[in-house]
């Protein structure tokens, strides 16, 4: 995998982010879990969860932070990705299966009434070199000049409100 032609994130919180899990990656370019050093996030924590899948595929979040029970309406820690509902879901599941199939970063942005949703998924390996985790950010943003350019100058889908790559 090329790094140069990694999704490079919607928010500068997001850039920052992929550059690191970029900086972590082993040579096949997907860092191991246990490269990602906490104290590295501190200033997105709330914003940050694990989803960890197991032999059978099904996820889990192992930690989920504070945003994502108010983005949520709920805690999600220790809860299956089957059940959240609604378009968090929708995105949860999109946004895991992409970024493990891919090994690499993917996200977007998922417009609601007006609310901005701008989500991340940034996959990890285990020891065992397999994908079996994925560092998610999720972030409500308060107006549309916290987004930067999409790649290709690339707007929000305006039918279906929805930016991801």
């Amino acid at each position: 995998m090329t790094k140069q032609n990694v999704f490079r994130g919607v928010t500068a919180v997001q850039r920052s982010l992929v550059d690191y899990w970029c900086r972590l990656g082993e040579s096949d370019g997907v860092p191991r879990r246990e490269s990602v050093d906490p104290g590295h996030l501190r200033s997105v924590l709330a914003s940050i969860s694990i989803v960890e899948f197991d032999e059978s595929g099904a996820g889990r979040f192992r930690i989920a932070g504070s945003r994502l029970r108010d983005l949520l309406g709920f805690e999600a820690r220790g809860r299956l990705i089957e059940e959240v509902a609604g378009t968090a879901a929708e995105t949860y599941a999109l946004g895991l299966s992409a970024a493990i199939d891919r090994a690499m970063p993917v996200g977007g942005v998922i417009e609601t009434g007006n609310r901005l949703h701008a989500w991340l998924r940034l996959p990890l390996t285990g020891a065992d070199g397999r994908i079996n985790q994925v560092l998610c950010h999720d972030e409500e943003l308060a107006s549309r000049h916290l987004l930067l350019t999409p790649p290709g100058g690339a707007a929000i889908h305006q039918k279906s409100n929805l930016y991801a790559a």
